[in-house]
């Protein structure tokens, strides 16, 4: 496999927030996969995931009054 430069911060979260949403093409996950080094994917999922509970906890804590 040849490996590509490394992604771009805007390329890293489009392509986590596609993964976690179940829409990402085969095209950019070969991409993604052919990346010198999974952390800045690992980073972007666990910021994106912080970011997705505080909205969902913020949601329900204005819901519920």
């Amino acid at each position: 496999m040849t490996q590509t430069p490394p992604a771009k911060k805007n390329n890293v979260f489009r392509s986590v927030a596609a993964a976690l949403l179940g829409v990402q093409s085969d095209h950019n996950r070969r991409q993604d996969f052919n990346q010198p080094s999974a952390l800045p994917f690992i980073l972007a999922g666990l910021v994106v995931i912080v970011i997705f509970v505080a909205v969902l906890v913020g949601i329900s804590q204005f819901v519920a009054g």
